[in-house]
């Protein structure tokens, strides 16, 4: 297996790829990428800022130069502390994906586990995420847990 490693601004158009490959599987309906031209130039931007409040992690495609095989991003932000993370140093975990073909060989785990020391050692007390069904094994055995979220969401 390639190791993870942390993106960097080349690798943008492979995370929006990768980012569509996990979209695809969680939300059925439109599979449209017209809006990658448009996210592209942020993409590349964030990843290109080494000590930024986001970073990704991937795997090369191993049959295919400048591909990539699996991705798992996230951010570390700034909350008020509470007494299981006193800091309030957070991190997320979004977007992780394996390119259907590449599946079941500990990519993803070995993308989330490099995402996950970068946030420690930005000091993240906590990290959450959203779990599908097929991924929650994963997340569980590096140690999450579920939890009662009341979470809600405004669209602006």
């Amino acid at each position: 297996m390639n190791p993870a490693r942390r993106a960097t601004a080349a690798d943008a158009a492979e995370v929006l790829r990768l980012r569509q490959v996990m979209i695809d599987s969680v939300h059925a309906g439109d599979p449209s990428t017209e809006w990658h031209a448009q996210s592209l130039p942020t993409v590349r931007k964030k990843l290109a800022e080494p000590d930024g409040n986001f970073a990704a992690f991937v795997v090369d495609h191993p049959g295919r130069l400048g591909a990539l095989a699996a991705l798992a991003a996230g951010t570390v932000e700034y909350r008020i502390g509470h007494p299981g993370n006193p800091h309030g140093v957070h991190g997320y975990v979004f977007s992780v994906a394996t390119d259907p073909g590449h599946r079941r060989r500990g990519h993803a785990r070995a993308c989330v586990q490099g995402l996950l020391d970068w946030l420690r050692e930005r000091g993240a007390g906590s990290v959450d995420l959203n779990a599908s069904a097929e991924a929650e094994p994963l997340y569980a055995s590096l140690g999450f847990v579920r939890k009662p979220d009341p979470s809600m969401r405004l669209t602006l």
